[in-house]
């Protein structure tokens, strides 16, 4: 006797559609999983056997033999237990199961049906591969029904998906989402004095840019960074979409919990390992650069940092999206975020300070800045200095401008890059390539002669010259300016000689 229905497994953050074909044969009773299973999937022969007794229904005393098709692709995680289940009931003739339909959850041994991760991807690979109805775990419903076009259907347990599938049960209705907590991000009012970094900030947050801060120890580096993400433009829908998968992907997401509309800010520890930061792994998930999708990845002190471990931002910072290379598969994770980085002048924080000595040996200095390579130093747009600030400046009781001021101009000069670069799916300056910057960010004669002069006194590479005029665009996007002026020039190249490397 032979079935065949559908499931779903994990590959990286994409779902990808599992034919899952079961055999019943009159031979002595063996239970074998085919097609690159993983453990998990293959201890999935003692969950379904537990479960499909418990839920009054009879295991069958034959030989089973489940293919999981396509035999190549590796089959990850618990998601393929009900449709394990559903495919030797149909093949023993207990149940009636529609093969058009998509199963995916994972069972405990007593039937009961467990949330997955990952749903999110794989309802949107069911739907691309013509699955309209999808039933799973009603702890998932909410995740599943975010998306459109596909008719969701929740159980509590294998034998209330039976009951639902053969018209003896009613479904239940998709759980209402879960009110995630208001974000309150640090707003800019609360930030005294450093106005020149708000400035870069501000510039920044416009064009998608990366910023590296240097500063003594209290200046209030990590402060405006934490400010950053109050004054970001809010996300598109499909923004939303992207993040919320590779939250799914990673089992991030709250259960019962709608699309993640507010841009993520991630500050790892210093401690992180180049996996944990890129993403891999034994079963590989989404790394930090993948969590920070469409958001801000603040790395505090970066100094601290293992060398390895920085070096493995290259490739996200240069392309948008991190490969991760297994023996039996290669995985790719989207990684378009804002790289915010501050650092001490040395190791004590005083080098430079007009009014403190600093205590560190050259050599002490040479090892502590040298853990950041020049390559990586060249990939990065804004360098600010944020000095010590005056008493007048802590002690006043003045505010400075509000977050939502700044917002406003930062989301009017986004409006116009997003018109500019309509037919080209970008949404930033950040993200223009070479040919895009010799169309879109020309100067005039006295920029031209201005960069000839700043290309050789900086000794800059081509590429810190393509991001001075990125940065130069969006200064102009700020004022609302159809060309780059000279003095939009000036700003972007002070940008590049705040670094004492």
């Amino acid at each position: 006797m032979f079935a065949r229905v559908r499931g779903c497994t994990i590959f990286g953050i994409e779902g990808k559609m599992v034919d899952v074909e079961v055999y019943l044969s009159s031979q002595l009773p063996n239970f074998d999983i085919v097609g690159l299973p993983d453990t998990a999937v293959r201890e999935a022969r003692d969950r379904v056997r537990a479960a499909v007794k418990n839920s009054s229904f009879h295991f069958p005393p034959q030989r089973i033999i489940v293919n999981l098709a396509p035999a190549h692709l590796k089959k990850e995680g618990p998601q393929l237990d009900l449709a394990l289940a559903l495919g030797i009931l149909l093949a023993s003739k207990q149940v009636e199961v529609p093969t058009t339909w998509a199963y995916l959850g994972e069972l405990a041994l007593d039937g009961t049906l467990r949330p997955v991760r990952g749903v999110l991807p794989m309802v949107l690979a069911a739907r691309e591969a013509g699955c309209r109805n999808i039933l799973l775990p009603l702890a998932n419903a909410a995740e599943a029904a975010l998306v459109k076009g596909v008719r969701i259907v929740g159980a509590e347990s294998l034998e209330h998906a039976a009951a639902i599938l053969s018209g003896r049960a009613v479904p239940p209705p998709i759980p209402a989402y879960k009110q995630s907590e208001k974000i309150i991000y640090d707003d800019f009012q609360q930030v005294k004095g450093q106005e020149n970094a708000k400035r870069a900030l501000e510039v920044a947050a416009a064009g998608g840019h990366n910023v590296f801060m240097t500063g003594p120890p209290g200046s209030g580096k990590t402060m405006l960074a934490r400010c950053v993400p109050s004054i970001l433009p809010p996300m598109s829908e499909e923004e939303s979409l992207e993040t919320t998968k590779i939250y799914s992907a990673a089992g991030l997401l709250p259960e019962n919990s709608g699309l993640i509309t507010k841009r993520p800010f991630r500050s790892p520890h210093h401690t992180l390992t180049p996996t944990a930061l890129c993403g891999g792994g034994h079963n590989p998930r989404p790394g930090e650069v993948s969590l920070a999708h469409n958001g801000v990845l603040f790395l505090d002190e970066m100094p601290e940092f293992r060398r390895e471990t920085l070096e493995v931002l290259r490739q996200p910072l240069e392309e948008g999206s991190v490969t991760v290379t297994r023996l039996q598969a290669s995985y790719t994770y989207p990684s378009r975020f804002m790289l915010l980085a501050s650092m001490n002048p040395c190791p004590c924080g005083m080098l430079f300070d007009p009014e403190v000595e600093c205590v560190c040996t050259q050599r002490q200095i040479h090892h502590y800045r040298h853990k950041i390579s020049g390559p990586l130093l060249d990939r990065i747009d804004i360098f600010v200095e944020v000095a010590r600030l005056r008493y007048d400046e802590v002690a006043g009781k003045g505010y400075g401008e509000a977050s939502a001021d700044i917002a406003a101009r930062v989301a009017a000069a986004r409006k116009r890059q997003l018109k500019r670069f309509a037919k080209f799916n970008l949404t930033c300056n950040a993200q223009m390539t070479t040919e895009m910057i010799q169309t879109f960010c020309q100067p005039d004669a006295a920029g031209r002669d201005l960069l000839r002069n700043a290309f050789t006194r900086l000794r800059l590479t081509a590429r810190a010259y393509d991001r001075i005029l990125k940065v130069a665009r969006t200064i102009a996007d700020l004022e609302d300016e159809e060309h780059i002026l000279p003095s939009h020039l000036a700003e972007a190249i002070s940008y590049r000689q705040d670094l004492h490397f």
